[in-house]
C-alpha cells in the first residue's frame, strides 16, 4: 500500500473496532488472572476500568468521524452539540463510575489502572500493526 494516502475512515473504524475487541480479549483473559490472585472486587474493578476506557475509544471514534464529516462536508455540515454532548456525558459518567466503584468494592486500585491501561495497550498494539503494514 502506498502510504496513508489511502487510509480511508472504514480504514479508521475497522481499526478501532479491532483494538475493542482486543481490549475485550484482554479484559476477560485478566479478570481470570486477577479474580483468582486479587479476588472478585478487584477483577470487577479490572472491568470497570476496561469499560471505562471502552468507551473512551468507541466515543473517539464517533467524535473522530463527525469531525472528519464535517470537514468533508464543508458550509453544509451538521452541527456537531449532540456527539460534543454525549462525550462530555461519557466523561462526567466514567468519573461518577469511577468514584462509586473505588469507594463501594474494596478491591485493589492498581486493578482499574490496568483495566484503563488495557485500551492504552490494545490501541498501541493496533497502531503498532498498521505501522508495519503501511508504508510511509
Amino acid at each position: 500500500m502506498e502510504g496513508l494516502q489511502g487510509f480511508t475512515d472504514a480504514d479508521l473504524r475497522a481499526t478501532l473496532v479491532r483494538t475493542l475487541r482486543l481490549l475485550a480479549v484482554l479484559t476477560v483473559i485478566g479478570m481470570a488472572v486477577v479474580g483468582w490472585q486479587m479476588g472478585w472486587q478487584s477483577a470487577v474493578l479490572l472491568l470497570v476500568g476496561a469499560l471505562i476506557s471502552g468507551s473512551g475509544l468507541w466515543e473517539w471514534m464517533r467524535l473522530m468521524g463527525a469531525v472528519i464529516a464535517r470537514m468533508d462536508a464543508g458550509a453544509n455540515a451538521r452541527p456537531m452539540g449532540m456527539v460534543l454532548t454525549g462525550f462530555f456525558l461519557r466523561l462526567g459518567l466514567a468519573i461518577g463510575v469511577l468514584y462509586v466503584s473505588l469507594k463501594f468494592l474494596n478491591g485493589s486500585v492498581i486493578s482499574i489502572a490496568v483495566g484503563l491501561g488495557l485500551g492504552i495497550a490494545s490501541l498501541t498494539f493496533e497502531a503498532i500493526r498498521l505501522a508495519r503494514t503501511w508504508t510511509i
